[in-house]
């Protein structure tokens, strides 16, 4: 065999090898998020959206604004006083995008039985997904070039478009969106970053007419701070390490600065008329993506 041969065989197996090892989280991922929405899904009946469709949803008392000819005058006429427009179940070609922080910030579990922040970020994800895609709705993962999916394959391409095993350090929010009106998104992150990044896409996002919901996740320890004596912490994101003589003496300032975070991040998300979401990786997964499930289907109807 020559050189250039060996080289080409070699290259062969390390990419072989890549692949294997990026592709091995997939079926556990896969099976977790399938279970956890199936636990969701088994309480939550179908969703129906008021839009631009043909198949009709449901009636309500006209508003400024409302073009003259969506006025149902036979329905109207049934009362004296009040016009009714005819609402037809949404059938626009939005999409729901998700952007999950690539940084290694959520790459952290300070238990061994809890799953890190990033594992569970991903499963809620992929949970969504599934959700979504038995709904019928398109899907798509901010930062992706491919465009948003729908079907029974949504999920598994939505895993892979997160690329579970790669990380991205300088992306801890959003930079460069590209939404349409109607479209959703969700954030999902610790929001370890300045309040400024949020906050900016945020305002892209709504600027380009789209809704949304944070989900914050932490680990149970970032938000108690249990920690008493010699403690060394290390920067997941960086070689930085501090030590503290007395860890629990800095406790109380820590939770106050803590919350002080998160009661910023919830304002910029209520702003925006948003919807905030905070999680523990000790607490159910279920509770989470309900509430998500619930937050992104904003100005929908449930029914039995």
């Amino acid at each position: 065999m020559n050189s250039r041969s060996a080289n080409t065989t070699a290259a062969a197996n390390q990419i072989r090898h890549d692949a294997e090892e990026a592709a091995q989280n997939f079926p556990s991922l896969l099976l977790e998020a399938e279970r956890i929405a199936a636990t969701v899904a088994a309480g939550v009946h179908g969703r129906r959206r008021a839009g631009a469709g043909e198949t009709f949803w449901q009636h309500r008392p006209y508003a400024f604004g409302d073009p003259v000819s969506s006025i149902d005058w036979r329905q109207s006429a049934r009362t004296a006083d009040r016009l009714y427009i005819r609402q037809n179940e949404w059938e626009a070609p939005a999409a729901l995008y998700i952007w999950r922080d690539p940084s290694r910030s959520l790459d952290y579990a300070s238990q061994k039985n809890w799953p890190t922040k990033r594992r569970r970020a991903d499963v809620l994800s992929i949970a969504l997904a599934i959700l979504l895609s038995q709904a019928g709705e398109r899907i798509g993962v901010l930062g992706d070039a491919r465009p948003p999916v729908m079907g029974r394959t949504a999920p598994e391409r939505i895993l892979e478009a997160l690329q579970v095993d790669e990380y991205n350090d300088a992306a801890d929010a959003p930079r460069s969106i590209r939404l349409r009106a109607g479209d959703r998104v969700v954030f999902i992150s610790d929001f370890y970053t300045d309040d400024e990044f949020i906050t900016d896409s945020v305002r892209m996002t709504s600027k380009a007419g789209a809704h949304g919901a944070l989900l914050q996740i932490c680990d149970p320890s970032e938000e108690e701070f249990p920690f008493e004596g010699r403690t060394e912490f290390e920067d997941l994101e960086s070689p930085d390490r501090l030590i503290f003589g007395d860890a629990g003496a800095i406790g109380e300032d820590y939770r106050a600065l803590f919350q002080a975070h998160r009661t910023s991040i919830e304002a910029v998300a209520h702003r925006a008329g948003w919807s905030f979401i905070s999680h523990r990786t000790d607490k159910p997964a279920q509770h989470a993506l309900l509430a998500l499930f619930a937050a992104v289907g904003d100005q929908r109807l449930w029914t039995s």
